[in-house]
């Protein structure tokens, strides 16, 4: 049954907190879902908040903590030690959520809550993915599999994974590997269930993808988007199977990611959300700005060095926004498809020129549809230089602003620089700045022929 909470829940769950009605406050939660139960404690008062966790079951409690927010989860963490994080966090959790909940902690504690956990193979296993970057495949997987040796027989490959299965929690594939540990395939449960008893593993293994433990984890997260897999095994350099990364890390990275670039194009650096401080919203949010800020200065510059034929022809200041906005707009379009497309592998093959090209014949087509609507209101309204001018400069600045905005994620993507940089306050301010120029430059010029 699906949950949703509200205030009357909160309000009613914070009375029973109150009144240490411990009963009471179980049953409310005791068949809650763990990211329902990530929510209430994230909309608790941080003192009722560990009140509430201290009375969860162990493993309700360590699937929870993986949903919660970092900073409900750091301020949640902060005032246990390590002893309670080890036994009633980590100890029930799997390697890849373990070494995400450890990595966030002060190094200090971290040492105290490794020394703690109760499966030293478990510790080990942490230790080592801490030692890959968060950003990788490495960072990424979980240790907890299930594998066979290619030369087992089916019967005993049944029994291995008997054996196996209660360490791990879902499992979609069975790992074949040779006496190295190399991998060779996967094993569907289809084949195994038609096998033979007495076949050889090998004889009915498929191949499956793979990735390294340094690949990137959106290059992995667009692998199994594209082929449509639920688990992909993590192999190191010589092929040795380490991992595996299942949907449910993918979804956390596809999500991250797009949720980086939305605020990146926004103008916002860095992971933030309303529930932040003033001064982290703050620090976030200025550095674009101040760009933005920089751009209206220069944009008033151009202004003020045409401010002679402005006095001459005031009319054409009444335009000012609306070739700002045009190019503007256009611009943020234009990088926006390029972006996404860089984010997903969908941009195809051709080259930088052709789909520079594409958006020009595009621009050149929406431009002349504006340009005309122009043209007739001001031909009505202005004088027909106005209204040459506007046209114009409405088709040239559209022109201009699809360029930039294909051509920079694309040179920014060949840098590797994230693209999404080239989109939203940086765009937009080269074209209010280029606009201004285009747009007084073509009216001195219809304005000394007509």
């Amino acid at each position: 049954m699906r949950f949703e909470l509200n205030k009357e829940f909160v309000e009613e769950l914070q009375l029973a907190i109150q009144e240490r009605s411990d009963e009471s406050i179980k049953s409310m939660v005791a068949e809650l879902h763990p990211a329902d139960v990530a929510e209430i404690l994230g909309e608790l008062e941080p003192d009722d908040a560990h009140y509430l966790f201290n009375l969860l079951p162990s493993e309700l409690t360590a699937d929870a903590i993986i949903e919660l927010e970092e900073d409900d989860r750091e301020e949640l963490l902060e005032d246990l030690s390590g002893q309670e994080i080890a036994h009633a966090v980590i100890d029930h959790m799997d390697s890849d959520d373990a070494a995400d909940i450890i990595s966030e902690l002060p190094e200090e504690k971290q040492d105290e809550v490794l020394s703690n956990i109760s499966d030293i193979e478990q510790a080990g296993d942490i230790v080592d993915l801490l030692n890959y970057d968060p950003d990788t495949a490495g960072g990424l997987m979980a240790t907890e599999l299930i594998s066979v040796n290619e030369n087992m027989t089916v019967r005993n490959c049944v029994e291995e994974i008997r054996k196996q299965a209660p360490n791990v929690g879902e499992f979609f594939y069975v790992y074949v590997v040779d006496d190295q540990e190399v991998l060779k395939g996967v094993l569907p449960l289809k084949n195994l269930l038609l096998a033979n008893d007495n076949q050889i593993v090998k004889s009915i293994v498929e191949d499956i993808i793979s990735v390294k433990t340094d690949d990137d984890c959106e290059e992995v997260a667009n692998i199994m988007r594209k082929y449509d897999m639920v688990s992909m095994p993590v192999v190191d350099s010589i092929g040795r199977l380490k991992g595996r990364i299942t949907i449910d890390d993918v979804v956390d990275v596809i999500k991250d990611e797009a949720d980086e670039d939305y605020q990146i194009m926004s103008g916002i650096t860095g992971d933030v959300d309303s529930s932040d401080s003033v001064f982290k919203l703050t620090k976030a949010r200025i550095p674009w700005l101040l760009i933005g800020m920089g751009g209206g200065i220069l944009s008033s510059i151009v202004v003020k060095g045409f401010d002679s034929d402005i006095a001459l022809h005031p009319v054409m200041a009444g335009f000012i926004p609306m070739i700002g906005a045009m190019g503007g707009n256009v611009a943020i379009q234009s990088s926006s498809i390029i972006v996404q497309g860089l984010a997903n592998n969908s941009l195809g093959l051709d080259s930088a020129g052709k789909k520079i090209l594409k958006e020009m014949l595009g621009a050149m087509l929406n431009g002349a549809i504006v340009a005309t609507l122009a043209f007739i209101y001001n031909f009505f309204a202005n004088d027909f230089a106005l209204s040459i001018t506007v046209s114009l400069s409405l088709v040239a600045v559209v022109l201009f602003a699809a360029i930039v905005g294909t051509a920079l994620p694309l040179a920014f993507n060949r840098l590797k620089i994230d693209p999404a940089v080239a989109t939203g306050p940086f765009i937009t301010t080269i074209n209010d700045i280029m606009g201004m120029v285009i747009y007084f430059l073509i009216g001195c010029f219809c304005y000394s022929i007509f």
